[in-house]
């Protein structure tokens, strides 16, 4: 008797007694204009059933969870919105579609160019001035590799401007200079949402600190050389394939000589989609990968501390927990070589040709994206130098030490 009590009493909808009864069903959790579910606002008022249901969402009616937990009932945000109309034009304004802007143009070779004619023609006129413009040309034509050097400089000023965003020119060996590498995944698009992440994240810390990135590049394992990176991104993609034997024994290797590999399961936005299978394609692609026990990322850890003061470890999403070796191991200096999370860091990262962010950073908007940015510099210098910050993290223990 007691099972088929219960059972009615989570049946929603069965009885329609309590609907003429006048009940007022409280809210218990709601949505804020973010969509973030949080407590009711002080605003929010009880509602009986049947107003429930007829309800629309105000600031005094949130979308949310309404009623005790044995009939609670839901007011939906969706089922209210009105179908999205195109905004009218502004009168006067000049309207540029998405990615239609022109990307910029280096001005630099040709400014360079010009100032170096402008000071070739103040020299022969001031020859001329002085009467010695016809032994200056005859000189010239003896010694050609004046005008020859002359061109070296000109051409040495182009390439300059058409170097890659961290300085780098295209097609440089990756030896040549530190610079981060990201795993190719076989989906175009977040293999280009990754290279622009990384792009942005090496511009950043060029511009920030003392660390010189070069062009980060796409590599993969068991095929390409893992020894000259610093740091592996690794996006998780919904059709993730396992990796192979050669994949699997580079990147063990690769963690066991001090490298590091950001797993970035990007599941920490909406919970729809991808989000769901996360787990189940991470373990699917890492099978075999020798991944050590792991703990969460907390404030008290070196990667917390390595550059800027971090109490958070947010990308393109954050609330999630980010987690890292639990046990220290001396044999790799300490330092984790694996780093796990969900919240799309190459995402908010990335840069587009004009200097954009083209991802929003949600809930926290551009306080959000520099967050990202400093924690992406904390990675950076993490897997540059290792604990070197240990001694700062455990600093409280060593005075007491000392004291003692």
């Amino acid at each position: 008797v007691d099972m088929l009590r219960r059972l009615i009493d989570l049946a929603n909808g069965i009885s329609g007694a309590e609907e003429g009864a006048g009940e007022r069903l409280g809210p218990v959790e709601t949505l804020d204009g973010f969509g973030i579910q949080g407590a009711p606002p002080a605003a929010a008022v009880a509602m009986t059933a049947r107003e429930l249901a007829a309800a629309t969402a105000t600031p005094r009616t949130p979308p949310g969870l309404y009623g005790p937990e044995a009939a609670r009932r839901v007011l939906n945000l969706a089922s209210n919105l009105a179908p999205p109309e195109a905004a009218p034009p502004i009168a006067g304004a000049h309207q540029v579609p998405l990615g239609g802007i022109a990307p910029e143009r280096a001005l630099a070779p040709w400014l360079l160019a010009g100032a170096l004619a402008l000071l070739a023609a103040d020299l022969l006129i001031s020859l001329g001035l002085r009467g010695l413009l016809r032994t200056a040309l005859m000189a010239i034509a003896l010694a050609p590799g004046v005008v020859l050097g002359l061109g070296v400089v000109l051409v040495s000023g182009a390439a300059m401007a058409q170097s890659g965003p961290t300085g780098a020119a295209t097609g440089e060996h990756p030896a040549r200079g530190s610079r981060l590498a990201a795993m190719l995944t076989g989906d175009a698009a977040q293999d280009g949402i990754v290279r622009a992440g990384l792009i942005g994240l090496s511009d950043y810390v060029n511009r920030r600190t003392a660390a010189a990135l070069a062009e980060p590049v796409a590599i993969t394992p068991g095929v390409d050389d893992l020894s000259l990176f610093p740091l592996i991104y690794w996006a998780i993609t919904p059709e993730a394939d396992r990796l192979s034997g050669a994949a699997v024994a580079a990147l063990n290797t690769y963690m066991s000589n001090g490298g590091i590999i950001l797993i970035d399961t990007r599941n920490g936005g909406s919970g729809q989609g991808f989000a769901a299978g996360a787990e189940a394609a991470l373990e699917r692609a890492a099978r075999g990968l020798a991944i050590p026990a792991l703990g969460e990322l907390t404030p008290a850890h070196v990667l917390a501390r390595s550059f800027y003061l971090l109490n958070e470890f947010p990308g393109r999403f954050t609330g999630e927990p980010v987690w890292v070796q639990r046990d220290q191991d001396r044999s790799n200096d300490s330092v984790s070589p694996v780093i796990i999370g969900g919240h799309d860091w190459a995402s908010a990262w990335a840069v587009d040709r004009q200097g954009n962010t083209p991802y929003a950073t949600i809930p926290g908007g551009a306080r959000q994206r520099v967050l990202a940015y400093r924690f992406g510099v904390n990675l950076v210098m993490y897997a540059l130098t290792g604990n070197y910050k240990g001694d700062q993290v455990h600093l409280p223990a060593l005075l007491e030490r000392m004291g003692r």
